[in-house]
């Protein structure tokens, strides 16, 4: 895991790189959570898709509404950067476009848009 922490607009932002999979579960969000809050202090994370379940893509598990019920319970913002295209499903598609117009989860194609989305909704 590598992680950068990125200031904007005087907004801190917590960068999360990751080859394997950091979330597998709420627990794994909460652990990824606190680590990063106690690191950095900060209460803003983009972490890329690499680094979260699959099943989490897989609205049906409702993995993804326990891990996103998580950063929302402790007051973390949050993007998740990455190609999404193989994702084709229409409840994924609703879900990112609503979460993308809301302020608290966003699914960006980039490390850079995730930033400049979390430090504009500060």
């Amino acid at each position: 895991m590598k992680t950068e922490v990125i200031r904007k607009e005087n907004v801190t932002i917590a960068v999360i790189h990751s080859e394997q999979p950091l979330i597998t579960d709420a627990r794994s969000a909460l652990d990824l959570i606190m680590t990063v809050k106690y690191e950095t202090g900060c209460t803003n994370i983009a972490i890329n898709k690499e680094a979260i379940v699959d099943d989490f893509f897989i609205l049906s598990t409702r993995l993804a509404g326990e891990i996103v019920q998580k950063f929302v319970n402790y007051g973390i913002r949050f993007a998740i950067y990455g190609d999404f295209s193989a994702h084709t499903g229409k409840a994924l598609k609703d879900f990112m476009y609503e979460s993308n117009n809301g302020k608290d989860l966003f699914f960006l194609p980039d490390a850079s848009l995730a930033v400049d989305r979390l430090s504009a909704c500060a």
